[in-house]
């Protein structure tokens, strides 16, 4: 796994190894706009997870999401760390919550 300093270089890397599509989070899957689909969270798998934190403000938490859909697409998912956790699914929060290695 890469490491990158700012979320902006690792969503343009991410973009530059193929994660194209831009995923949206709901409350029980995720959406891609641009293919007009939704994914349940046995329908997809984080491959790769970075999180950044604000450097002025704490509460600037966010985390991004590699995710390859059981069809193959692949694309990036962000999110404001912790900002959803209790308004998403158990299998949601399951899926997504942040793993140290």
């Amino acid at each position: 796994m890469k490491s990158y300093d700012t979320l902006q270089e690792a969503i343009k890397g991410l973009k530059e190894d193929g994660f194209a599509h831009d995923f949206n989070l709901e409350k029980d899957k995720i959406y891609c706009k641009n293919l007009n689909m939704f994914y349940k969270p046995k329908e997809f798998e984080v491959v790769e997870t970075y999180r950044f934190e604000g450097m002025t403000n704490p509460d600037d938490n966010e985390v991004l999401y590699a995710i390859v859909t059981s069809v193959g697409d692949k694309g990036i998912l962000v999110d404001a760390y912790g900002t959803y956790a209790e308004s998403i699914s158990p299998e949601m929060l399951e899926k997504l919550r942040f793993k140290y290695e």
